[in-house]
């Protein structure tokens, strides 16, 4: 009996020897990223003539919370309450969480399944089964109280190309928190900026109704002089009421801009309010990363790229099952007829051995999700390239539009100097004579308008800019996403 059992054991130390030493085995191909089409320089970075300066490690822009470039102290506490109170970032959080717990259970297809029982039955065989007599049919009863144990050797690297491609998914999803994270951070700059632009432009409308209601006011009284005529006095009244509406409006849109401000910070619009303030800065420097390293500054990029990963891994999974399983079973522990023996030594039972199958005939299922698993890979291959080409785009849109809006301004600024002398030789000609007062309305209104289209361009150059923060990644780096030990190790 014990030479036996002594043989058994050497049997199984042999095949389990024999199968680590086809451990290297593993079937599929082994991750290469593909190549994707890096620009050697940005096409807009002088289009206005200006070279952009190059980030530097040192650089604010490149390093550090991205938004401490804008100097705003509100601006920097609303983005502390956007990291720890959104909602839509706690969504990711939680995905993130659940992929990192799927790759513990990858993993824990390395070891060995052990389970426990007791069972107690009490049965009766058939006198007419090949061997039974009337003798031994019963009724008996049956104690057991076994212990399994079953093992899949991963021989071709089934299991090792399963835990690779749950942790590059894992890694996926770290990345798409970092680009949730991001986005989420930039509408809040961003609906900042809109918000402020439109203080700005209240405020620019506030000091217009002055003037506007003194030269109502102003008007009524050369009315009443016989001075001015009716049509005065009404084209007087006309601009004040057009400009009080325009000043109404932007309540509208500030409001809601204020609602989506209070919840991107995770509270109801009835919990949050921001005082007024005008828009009174200009775009900070943003340093340009290097198109070769742009791809390593976007999260987004880092997880289309750990997406190919986790299918090229599947690849693997998909091929593994053409050929055999092998699995090592073994199981031991009481059973007896008795209670009263059931725990005792002599009615123990052990059994040990390995197992092996192949599947011989599936009507091409397996073919089938081979085929899957390579069609896949090539789309995550197709979507990587796509991310590629879309983020070398929004660094060009923003700078473009960055260097467009820089000389609009300068016009701009240009054209609210000429209409605010217009208004006053405008006014000086009316005053004499020599001029109606409906020109003198048609001169306020160019001036509001180039005035308020001044402010418009500032707010736009101030969102652009943030969206260029945003297309260079942040201050994300591909170096932040989490190494397959951390993801292991961070749900323990």
């Amino acid at each position: 009996m014990r030479n036996a059992h002594a043989s058994a054991l050497s049997l199984v130390a042999l095949i389990v020897s024999a199968c680590a030493a086809l451990a290297a085995c593993t079937v599929g191909p082994d991750y290469v990223k593909p190549a994707a089409s890096v620009p050697a320089h940005y096409k807009e970075a002088a289009a206005d003539g200006t070279a952009w300066k190059i980030a530097q490690p040192g650089d604010r822009a490149s390093r550090g919370n991205w938004w401490a470039v804008y100097d705003d102290a509100l601006l920097n506490a609303l983005q502390d309450v956007v990291t720890s109170s959104n909602q839509d970032l706690k969504v990711a959080q939680s995905r993130y969480a659940q992929a990192r717990a799927l790759v513990e259970g990858a993993r824990g297809n390395y070891l060995p399944t052990v389970t426990a029982g007791a069972s107690v039955s009490r049965f009766r065989n058939s006198a007419s089964t090949f061997g039974n007599t009337p003798s031994n049919v019963g009724p008996a009863n049956s104690f057991r109280l076994p212990l399994d144990v079953s093992w899949e050797l991963d021989i071709w690297g089934r299991v090792r190309r399963a835990v690779e491609s749950s942790e590059a998914s894992a890694q996926a999803f770290a990345a798409d928190l970092e680009t949730i994270k991001l986005s989420l951070q930039a509408d809040l700059a961003v609906n900042y900026f809109l918000l402020r632009g439109i203080d700005s432009e209240r405020l620019l409308l506030d000091r217009t109704l002055v003037s506007y209601r003194k030269a109502l006011e102003l008007i009524t009284n050369r009315h009443e002089g016989g001075i001015a005529s009716d049509a005065d006095v009404a084209q007087a009244e006309t601009q004040l009421k057009t400009a009080e509406a325009q000043a109404v409006d932007l309540r509208v849109r500030r409001a809601q801009l204020e609602h989506a401000i209070a919840v991107l910070i995770g509270k109801t619009p009835s919990e949050f309010s921001m005082p007024q303030a005008g828009l009174d800065t200009l775009p900070p420097d943003v340093p340009l990363v290097m198109p070769s390293a742009l791809l390593e500054r976007r999260p987004d990029v880092a997880s289309a790229e750990r997406q190919m990963a986790s299918a090229n891994a599947q690849i693997g999974v998909a091929k593994a099952a053409f050929y055999p399983t092998v699995s090592i079973g073994a199981s031991a522990g009481f059973a007896s007829s008795k209670a009263s023996n059931w725990l005792d030594w002599p009615s123990r039972f052990w059994s040990v051995g390995p197992a092996a199958a192949l599947t011989l005939f599936d009507g091409s299922r397996r073919r089938a999700v081979s085929d899957q698993a390579q069609a896949a890979y090539d789309g995550t291959v197709a979507a990587y390239r796509q991310t590629v080409l879309s983020a070398f785009q929004d660094v060009e849109d923003n700078l473009a539009e960055l260097a467009i809006l820089a000389e609009e301004a300068k016009i701009e600024a240009a054209a609210v100097t000429a209409s605010r002398r217009a208004v006053a030789q405008t006014t000086n000609r009316y005053e004499a004579g020599a001029a109606s007062y409906l020109e003198v309305v048609v001169a306020q209104t160019f001036a509001l308008t180039n005035e308020r289209a001044a402010v418009d361009i500032s707010r736009r150059r101030m969102m652009a800019s943030v969206r260029l923060i945003k297309a260079m990644g942040g201050d994300w780096n591909v170096a932040d996403l989490p190494t397959a030990d951390a993801i292991g190790s961070a749900g323990r």
